[in-house]
């Protein structure tokens, strides 16, 4: 919590009308703090006083326990000496709100692309980390690690760079790290706390009994999450004395922190619809709640949800985010305290149900989020319609930007539902959804670091549930991240693994594709005879099924690990059937690439003559499927063939129509199209392979 913020009042952007409170906070207090800390960073360290360099950033500690204001009093140093790092400030929390401590590769792998770097999917955290300091090397950064919960999170973090600055929040001393500078946190001095106060509550009321008010501060031992709490109840009750709440807590008989106390004090004093939401949130995943979510966990509707949590704002129980969409925060110092009121007041299977609600209720907007990319469809318009208003979307931008504030929280929710382990059948539409909405706004590429982990958590709930169909499924997606990624070696047993599954569910497409990734990973690692046979094997597989486009793809695809073999004579039979399969499919473009890649081969073969043919045939039915790029291939693959047979002006006249044709491409975008001269232009069409586009 950043507790020594204090709220002003805003409008809420839902469009509601109703008065919400907004992310506007003034620092109180912790003036000796600031100042020691300050003066920390230039202080000399003890690689400089024995004459070194220091190797790598100075870190300082700020500790103590949650609800103390360490975040804010960071947040304040970080606003107060930003200035002096050019290359900006970078913020990582390294705890969930449940206590759980974040992944080290999640953490590197968001602050790589805050840096906007990429982040390979599947990466581990070593590389990860390492990319991270690399980036941070020439770098002058300032680096926020907050609710660190121990030493290792944050020396994987730390660059390399003692031009660079890391402030680290924690609850108890980073043991391991050399010459950490701590500052420990204990409650606001009495003042600044009166101060706290008087922000939330009338002034005068804290005039006419100053002795009550210093009394409050003194019994939430300066707290400021306490104080935040104590001011909500104060402000939402104008007629109570300041003397009457520190009474009641005074005589509180409950043993534990003054937030805990404050705390049920609260809770206690709200309606009970209120009390119940706020137990509820609880649940919210990363503890990012929005009217939807309340209004799931709930079961009210979405005007009554979002009443009760700007309520609940002006209590101090949640943080209003700043806009575009209407968002809240549960405080991380009050989220344990907030499940254990909710097990204690709530039964299991009330708990269960709320999580089912608010999972398809996610699973819903994620629908629609994707439904809006497909409008052309009179199906999915229809589908749309069918939609209650409350979840659809105004247009494809505004789906985009949910799903883009969202995210983190999507995640969240899908590695909760999965961790949870009684909701298997949710978390497994959760995660579907998810994965085609980021596939629609996003797309596979840019969304592949976070689509790696969703298909691992797909594999999860396959194996604990023993679904062979999900988890063949869910191998043959990593295996093709992997294989993007280099790691082809690991992508190969991912890949057996998902066809011994395939095989076990009787799943044809998975045990055809997983027989036809077997060989592009083969082909890859240089042994072109396993390759063949792996094509062979899903060739055979095709064939008998009847599936006649997949098997003229794979003719060619068994053609090409013979020519990179070197056995032409196999190379030129598999791409004659090729040929023939795809004239009999009516595959016109597909027809015309095979012809073209069997004149190569004739070429490489020592076969001009045949080659010449070939390509005359070829250009024919390039012009036909009115593929201009393959078209000026050919040409100048006719020429290069005639030039070797003696007849230069031939050769001459087809690489002039060679150029031609690529001018009249160029020519629509004013001279655009891709840089080089035709010939290299047409030499990198040249490079056409039958080969899946998954592959």
């Amino acid at each position: 919590m950043t507790d020594q913020a204090v709220d002003t009042g805003g409008v809420n952007p839902s469009g509601g009308g109703r008065p919400r409170m907004a992310a506007k906070r003034h620092f109180l207090g912790r003036v000796r703090e600031l100042r020691e800390l300050r003066a920390d960073i230039e202080r000399a360290g003890l690689d400089t006083l024995s004459g070194r360099k220091a190797p790598r950033a100075r870190v300082l500690l700020i500790a103590g326990r949650p609800g103390s204001g360490r975040t804010a009093l960071a947040e304040e140093l970080v606003r107060q000496i930003a200035h002096r790092y050019q290359d900006g400030v970078l913020r990582a929390r390294l705890t969930e709100p449940d206590g759980t401590p974040v992944p080290v590769e999640r953490a590197a792998r968001d602050l790589l692309t805050a840096l906007g770097l990429p982040t390979p999917p599947g990466a581990a955290e070593d590389d990860l980390a390492a990319a991270l300091r690399d980036a941070l090397a020439d770098r002058r950064v300032l680096l926020l690690l907050d609710d660190a919960s121990g030493a290792e999170q944050v020396d994987a973090l730390l660059p390399d760079n003692a031009d660079c600055l890391v402030v680290a929040v924690s609850q108890g001393p980073l043991t391991g790290i050399a010459d950490v500078r701590p500052c420990t946190l204990g409650g606001l001095d009495t003042k600044s706390g009166v101060d706290l106060l008087s922000r939330r509550i009338d002034p005068v009321r804290i005039t006419v009994d100053p002795r009550a008010a210093e009394s409050l501060v003194e019994i939430c031992q300066g707290q400021p999450a306490a104080l935040t709490l104590a001011g909500g109840w104060l402000a939402a009750r104008p007629q109570a004395a300041v003397a009457d709440l520190a009474k009641q807590l005074h005589t509180d008989p409950d043993e534990g922190t003054a937030l805990s106390r404050v705390l049920r004090l609260v809770h206690a004093s709200l309606p009970n619809p209120a009390a119940r939401l706020l137990r509820l949130l609880s649940l919210a995943p990363a503890g990012d709640v929005d009217p939807h979510t309340a209004s799931a966990l709930a079961g009210c509707s979405l005007d009554s949800a979002r009443g009760t949590l700007d309520d609940l704002v002006a209590h101090g129980l949640l943080r209003a985010v700043p806009p575009p969409l209407p968002r809240y925060e549960v405080p991380g110092c009050l989220h344990p305290l907030l499940k254990a009121l909710a097990q204690s007041q709530d039964r299991p299977a009330e708990l269960q149900l709320a999580r089912a609600r608010m999972l398809e209720r996610t699973v819903r907007l994620l629908q629609s989020c994707r439904l809006i990319t497909e409008t052309d469809s009179p199906e999915t318009r229809e589908r749309l319609r069918q939609l209650p208003p409350a979840l659809r979307f105004a247009d494809q931008k505004a789906a985009a930007d949910w799903l883009g504030v969202r995210r983190p929280a999507l995640l969240a929710a899908a590695r909760l539902a999965v961790a949870d382990g009684e909701l298997d059948t949710l978390a497994r539409r959760l995660m579907s959804q998810l994965v085609r909405a980021m596939v629609a706004h996003v797309g596979t590429q840019a969304a592949a670091p976070d689509l790696y982990g969703i298909h691992r958590l797909v594999l999860d709930v396959a194996e604990r549930q023993n679904l062979p169909r999900e988890k063949a499924a869910a191998l043959l997606n990593l295996a093709d991240l992997d294989a993007r990624t280099g790691r082809t070696a690991t992508a190969l047993t991912r890949y057996r693994a998902a066809l011994d599954e395939g095989r076990e569910a009787d799943d044809p497409y998975a045990t055809g594709r997983a027989m036809e990734s077997v060989g592009s990973a083969h082909q890859e690692l240089g042994d072109y005879d396993r390759a063949a046979d792996w094509f062979g094997r899903a060739l055979a597989q095709r064939l008998a099924r009847g599936e006649r486009e997949d098997a003229a793809r794979l003719y060619g695809r068994i053609a090409t690990a013979h020519t990179y073999a070197g056995r032409y004579g196999e190379a030129l039979r598999n791409w004659r059937a090729a040929v023939a399969a795809h004239r009999k499919n009516g595959d016109v473009p597909a027809h015309a690439r095979a012809l073209s890649e069997l004149a190569r081969v004739q070429e490489y073969a020592g076969r001009p003559a045949d080659c010449l043919r070939t390509c005359q045939e070829a250009v024919e039915w390039a012009r036909r499927a009115e593929d201009v790029r393959l078209q000026a291939a050919l040409q100048l693959r006719l020429a290069d063939t005639l030039e070797r047979l003696g007849d230069p002006v031939a050769a001459r006249l087809h690489r002039g129509a060679a150029e031609r044709l690529l001018g009249e491409e160029s020519r629509p975008d004013d001279g655009g199209g891709e840089d080089g001269t035709p010939q290299e232009q047409a030499a990198d069409a040249c490079e056409i392979r039958s080969a899946s586009v998954e592959d």
